[in-house]
């Protein structure tokens, strides 16, 4: 049987990703590590946690102690790496953190498998990125396979070392490796710092939705099943050693996507007037311009395109909140609250 890690797999991409693999790869054995920090939630994965074929572990991947023990009882066939801080906000107030998550969590689940996968070419350590690290377009470029990085917050340049770490152990050492980048991703169980989780939560509780700037900031927009199915497919095909860029063509500026999902909501609860809620704030630090993503035609011709259009998947994502408003209760803790006073007090006026 194939022992497979997901680091991060209680976060909101690693859960969908768990819970697929369960479902379709009936040959695996999955393995969860966490260390359940503010945005990981063993609720995320309830549905999956008795799961003969599936084992969590509540662990830190910078604990080198920790993830040495846990090889020795579950040695991987294939680490597939989705552990990290991922909001660039919160990078922007503690850059630390992203470090020691996003850097050393990386560099030592590297050494690991440095140690213990010596002479092997049956396994793979593959690394979910973002394209933030290729910094900010103009207007009609897009990101390709051959990019270069220009990461630009403290999380993208977290990202973009532990990518140049990844690539380093596997030209250094041998150790089989593959890279994807993606663009944002929305759907079910996303933690609510986020835009589009944000703008739904504030739009069910009647609150002013907080936009940055002028709302011209322009991110490309992927569901989560369709990311989820993308690396799937890449850990069984994808050729080692090679980067992969995952999108779904759908770039947007942040007020379209604000705008869009106020129309749904209205649409779809008979509420009226949410476009009145947003309200611009004041933008962020060195707050990229555009993203947008040219997906990569080795993983189109692996047969994957993206099934979920945007305006349906925010349609379906709406009826989520709106149906799991105790999940919803349950992740707002107070750790997140003190966030979000930090965050938006002062740019809201409140």
């Amino acid at each position: 049987m194939k022992r497979v890690w997901v680091t991060g797999g209680a976060g909101f991409i690693g859960n969908h990703l768990v819970r697929y693999l369960l479902h379709t790869k009936e040959a695996w054995e999955i393995h969860t590590i966490d260390a359940l920090t503010y945005a990981g939630n063993l609720e995320n994965l309830a549905d999956v946690l008795p799961h003969p074929r599936h084992k969590f572990h509540k662990v830190d991947v910078a604990d080198r102690e920790a993830i040495q023990n846990l090889w020795e009882k579950a040695p991987p066939d294939a680490i597939l790496h989705l552990a990290a801080e991922s909001h660039v906000d919160r990078s922007i107030l503690s850059p630390l953190d992203f470090v020691h998550t996003n850097v050393l969590g990386t560099v030592t689940l590297l050494e690991m498998a440095r140690i213990h996968w010596k002479g092997r070419s049956d396994v793979l350590f593959y690394q979910v990125s973002t394209d933030e690290v290729y910094g900010s377009l103009a207007e009609g470029e897009f990101f390709t396979e051959g990019s270069p990085y220009d990461p630009r917050s403290p999380y993208s340049a977290s990202k973009a070392a532990a990518d140049h770490f990844v690539r380093a152990y596997g030209h250094t050492y041998g150790i089989p490796f593959l890279i994807s980048n993606c663009g944002n991703n929305y759907g079910p169980y996303q933690f609510p710092e986020k835009l589009i989780p944000l703008t739904i939560t504030h739009l069910i509780e009647r609150k002013p939705i907080p936009v940055y700037g002028k709302g011209e900031n322009v991110r490309d927009w992927i569901h989560v099943e369709d990311h989820v199915r993308a690396i799937a497919l890449l850990l069984e095909k994808g050729k080692v050693g090679h980067t992969y860029l995952i999108g779904a063509e759908s770039p947007r500026r942040n007020i379209e996507i604000v705008q869009l999902l106020c129309d749904l909501y209205d649409e779809i609860t008979g509420e009226t007037c949410s476009r009145s809620l947003i309200t611009f704030v004041k933008d962020r630090p060195g707050h990229d311009l555009r993203y947008a993503i040219k997906p990569s035609p080795h993983l189109k011709a692996l047969g994957w395109r993206p099934q979920i259009p945007l305006e349906e998947g925010l349609r379906q994502t709406i009826h989520w909140y709106l149906s799991h408003k105790e999940w919803l209760d349950s992740v707002r803790s107070g750790e997140y609250q003190r966030y979000y006073e930090l965050q938006y007090r002062e740019r809201l006026g409140s």
